[in-house]
């Protein structure tokens, strides 16, 4: 691990430094605080990397994770009446559950499998994620807190008092009904209700009902009538270094210039603007109210979110990991990589951190600056660390639209631009889905989105399969083939071409086959006395399409159609025996091991029973 101590040194260093400012913006834009980014950062980047399967993945909160994270955060908050401190053990015990399906994926040997996920699905979601962060980031951006403006919070002033009073007879409840003896003490109360009760449940209901990509768009019009112009100021100057300092060079990572520039700049000038407020200096401490106060009817709801959670950081990690492979003509191990990803984002849960997975620009910087070994990543986050213990208090100072900025740029780079400049030469469904997880992605739930999205691309998959198998398995009469070049054909006997019939099947016999299967007995004429099937190339049959089988061949028996079964492989071979099929339905004696055994047979069992024909 030592052998390349100093490229490992460097490419931590300047890897933990493009992560600070990413993991103080995603923490913030997660709702738990930019406090939360930094300890995802660092118990995720050291962990995964230590038990990882990838030797130079960086790992640490992404977009697409924090993303996801504000869903679940945002969700349970509301549960527990918009105090999130409350909420926070529910919200920690979701990303634990979610870190250990990820370490269930890796053991159950899955991580191989994440690859068969459709491209449009990841495109349409990746820039559905971009879109998010854009929208949500514009109030920031242009330094709207609606939950800060008098005259926007006045508006949910009635919305409040109904809230407090139904939390008033809520606390007088005994059991499930209202006991009578009470009801003079809930009035009293009610009367007893304060301006201070209302405006602070007013600025929870104006927070919620302004956050999300919906609740910025609704805002939208009344904080453009609030802009801020010098945090909008201070946001486009962000955007500008960033992307501008690319140009200049990609030594330093212009997001830090960028970070470090505009804060100082803030600060030495004295501009009174909104800052990211408080960080601890002191060394992270496991939450175990986690355990203590565990609610199993907040957390239920959201067992599929932490699923999506899990499959997503494995998806991020696992492209992050190919491309860590490309870089480094190594190969990863996709089922530790998973494993590793998992133990560090149940570590970083119970010491409060937000989500996380492999980091791809991260990844790239510590390879090009020389981490070749795991060591990279766990120096990375040791420096995070130290940072937070010994310089936390300068980065209270950090302004909020310092971090919008840096967002909106990340918003910007993680949508899909591949994807999206080839939409005119790729077919019409892939376009289909990749909008459709787009748009549920960005207006109803990142997790609904991906679910659908994989159905409507698994049914059109399904039906091209059952299409092009059906065009390639189409049945044949020998006397009407015009050309019988075929030498597998041609050797069967003039005398026997009316009466044979040839199907030729490409492909798994599957549930989108198994229709077009089926009218196979059909196509076949009363006259017929024997019906080929080739089975060469079907490699996989599924049990729709054994019950299929077992139907056509029932059909061609009942017509008096003698099946012989050719060259079928292993795995149809044994479903078909398992269910009987052979040899109740078709002997032994009528399954072939090659054409030149069903041939041979043919020309010896096989009668000219139909000399004439009429067509």
């Amino acid at each position: 691990m030592f052998k390349h101590l100093k490229g490992d040194l460097f490419g931590g260093l300047t890897a933990g430094v493009v992560a600070l400012p990413l993991a103080l913006a995603f923490g913030v834009q997660s709702g738990m605080g930019a406090i939360a980014g930094l300890y995802g950062a660092i118990f995720i980047g050291f962990f995964a990397s230590l038990f990882g399967g990838t030797s130079t993945q960086i790992s640490g909160p992404t977009a697409p994770m924090t993303a996801v994270s504000m869903v679940v955060i945002a969700g349970i908050v509301q549960v527990y009446e918009g105090n999130l401190a409350n909420a926070l053990p529910a919200i920690l015990a979701v990303f634990i559950m979610a870190g250990i399906m990820q370490v269930s994926l890796g053991i159950l040997k899955l991580g191989k499998y994440i690859k068969y996920i459709p491209y449009p699905v990841v495109s349409g979601f990746m820039t559905g994620i971009g879109v998010i962060i854009l929208i949500t980031q514009i109030l920031p951006a242009i330094g709207y807190y609606p939950a800060e403006d008098d005259q926007f919070i006045e508006k949910y002033n009635p919305i409040a008092r109904e809230v407090v009073l139904q939390n008033i007879i809520k606390d007088q409840v005994d059991g499930k009904l209202l006991v009578i003896e009470n009801l003079e003490d809930t009035v009293e109360k009610a009367k007893e209700i304060t301006p201070d009760q209302i405006l602070a449940e007013s600025k929870i209901q104006a927070k919620k009902d302004s956050s999300g990509v919906l609740g910025t768009l609704k805002t939208l019009p009344t904080a453009i009538k609030n802009i801020n112009w010098l945090e909008l100021g201070l946001t486009l100057i962000t955007i500008f270094i960033i992307f501008g300092f690319k140009r200049i060079t990609t030594t330093i990572p212009s997001t830090l210039v960028a970070l470090l520039g505009v804060s100082v700049a803030v600060y030495f000038i004295g501009l009174d603007v909104r800052t990211i407020g408080e960080i601890p200096t002191d060394l992270p401490m496991p939450n175990f109210a986690i355990v203590t106060e565990f609610n199993l009817g907040a957390v239920a709801p959201y067992i599929f979110t932490a699923l999506t959670l899990a499959f997503l950081g494995a998806i991020d990690s696992l492209l992050t990991s190919v491309v860590a492979d490309n870089m480094t003509k190594t190969r990863h191990n996709p089922n530790k990589e998973l494993i590793g990803q998992g133990i560090g984002n149940s570590i970083a849960a119970f010491f409060g951190g937000i989500p996380g997975a492999g980091a791809t620009i991260r990844t790239v910087v510590n390879i090009n600056s020389g981490g070749k070994t795991r060591l990279s990543g766990m120096i990375a986050a040791v420096m995070l660390l130290i940072i937070v213990v010994a310089l936390g208090g300068f980065a209270e100072n950090i302004p909020s639209a310092v971090l919008a900025g840096i967002l909106i740029t990340v918003g910007i780079d993680v949508m899909d631009y591949k994807g999206l400049k080839v939409l005119k030469s790729i077919p019409k469904s892939d376009i289909v889905v990749m909008f459709v997880v787009l748009i549920l992605t960005v207006f109803w739930d990142l997790v609904y989105a991906v679910g659908i999205g994989l159905v409507i691309a698994s049914l059109i998959f399904m039906k091209k399969m059952g299409d092009s198998n059906n065009h390639k398995s189409g049945i044949r009469k020998l006397s009407d083939i015009k050309n019988l070049d075929h030498a597998d054909y041609s050797r069967i006997p003039v005398r026997l071409r009316e009466e044979i019939f040839i199907k030729e099947l490409f492909g798994p016999m599957f549930f989108g086959y198994t229709s077009d299967f089926q009218s196979m007995s059909r196509d076949v004429p009363e006259y017929a006395t024997h019906a080929i099937i080739r089975m060469k190339k079907v490699p996989f049959i599924d049990q729709s399409g054994l019950f299929a089988f077992e139907d056509v061949l029932q059909n061609l028996i009942k017509k008096g159609i003698q099946p012989l079964l050719v060259s079928v492989q292993e795995q149809p071979l044994y479903r078909l025996e398992t269910i009987d099929i052979i040899p109740d339905l078709i002997g032994k004696e009528h399954v072939f091991e090659d054409y030149e055994a069903c041939l041979k047979w043919i020309v010896e069992h096989v009668e000219d029973t139909v000399p004439s024909i009429e067509k």
